[in-house]
């Protein structure tokens, strides 16, 4: 799967708790080099996936916040207008 699609398919809490047992796999240890790094790279893919839905997520209330600001200081200068 490439990592845009792979990005659109997986939401955060999905990432996240695919994150949560690679970390636990590496964690327990057992694995042979191979799957450890198989693992990390995975780990590292979700990580990405992670991280970019919490960077939209903050881009969306960003936006909301500001319009807001905007829009109660619109209301405000109206007030001052009348």
């Amino acid at each position: 799967m490439a990592a845009g699609t792979e990005e659109a398919a997986l939401g955060y809490e999905e990432a996240r708790d695919e994150l949560i047992e690679v970390v636990r796999r590496l964690e327990a240890g057992g694995t042979t080099l191979e799957e450890s790094l198989a693992l990390w790279e995975r780990g590292e893919e979700l990580a990405k996936v992670c991280r970019r839905r919490l960077e939209g997520a903050r881009a969306r209330l960003d936006a909301s916040l500001a319009t807001e600001r905007a829009t109660e200081a619109e209301e405000a200068g109206d007030e001052d207008a009348g």
